[in-house]
């Protein structure tokens, strides 16, 4: 992540917010109480019901996600776009996608995990928040709250507040951090293969039809390999969209989902970071 120059408090937060864009930092606005706004009026201020927990990505009709870090972008065009031009008005905090931006923040939420990571940790950049630091080193690793007492790692599929270019400088991700990620399990386990009951009144599922799943996999495929940026939100949506129309009928089979797991591999993917946006989309759509 190239740190951009230090902005001065009178800029706006969307000042402050393309310029995080043009040096590849990807942003979204974030409510008073440091949650993502919905993109749209159905879920603007929470209005679609909490259908997803609002820190996550989320099912909608929005050109893109809704919620969560997901909706982190570098485009400028959405970012200034009509769709947040209200959030950043309203905005109280500016979130962005850390392992969007190639870095680890490291979140040390009290006095007592400062004092852990100044004797466990190389120094780095470090950015004083409200009741601790966030510690930023290079390198995206998987996110995992609560790996000490007091201690988080954002990064891949997490949104972090952005609080200045901070002091120090930005070393490589220490391997002590990786292995309290590794120590972590996922959240939620991804299932190799979709199996969900068949539709009710036992009808033939509708998408048994070769040509139609065969078109929506190579559509799939083709939307992963065509993203110009932000790979890791191309690739959830995408995830999130084939289960929307196929998660529930069985029509998956382990090929087709190592199809889209390949495409996204092809775009600089790791495979954890592929069974992450699956597990997660997957868990969005309740399945």
């Amino acid at each position: 992540m190239t740190q951009p120059t230090l902005i001065r408090r009178e800029h706006s937060a969307l000042d402050i917010a393309l310029s995080l864009a043009a040096v590849g930092v990807p942003v979204l606005p974030l409510r008073a109480d440091k949650g993502p706004f919905g993109n749209c009026p159905d879920c603007v201020a929470n209005a679609c019901g909490g259908r997803t927990n609002m820190k996550t990505p989320g099912p909608c009709a929005c050109p893109w996600p809704c919620h969560g870090w997901a909706a982190a972008t570098t485009d400028p065009n959405v970012v200034a776009s009509p769709q947040w031009a209200a959030a950043w008005r309203r905005t109280r905090a500016i979130g962005y996608h850390p392992g969007g931006a190639g870095v680890t923040v490291v979140d040390l939420d009290n006095p007592t995990a400062i004092d852990w990571a100044r004797k466990s940790l190389p120094p780095t950049t470090t950015v004083g928040t409200t009741r601790g630091e966030h510690w930023i080193y290079r390198g995206a690793v998987r996110s995992v709250n609560g790996v000490r007492e007091g201690v988080d790692i954002k990064s891949t599929m997490s949104y972090a507040r952005w609080l200045g270019p901070g002091t120090g400088n930005m070393t490589d991700v220490p391997a002590v951090v990786d292995e309290l990620v590794k120590g972590k399990p996922s959240a939620r386990p991804v299932p190799r293969v979709v199996a969900v009951p068949a539709p009710a009144g036992g009808g033939q599922c509708p998408h048994r039809s070769p040509v139609y799943l065969e078109r929506g996999i190579a559509m799939a495929e083709q939307r992963i390999s065509t993203a110009t940026s932000g790979v890791h939100a191309a690739v959830y949506r995408t995830f999130l969209a084939v289960l929307s129309a196929h998660g529930r009928c069985g029509c998956l089979t382990e090929s087709h989902i190592g199809r889209l797991f390949t495409a996204a591999q092809a775009r600089g993917e790791s495979a954890r970071h592929c069974t992450d946006a699956w597990a997660n989309a997957s868990a969005a759509l309740g399945m």
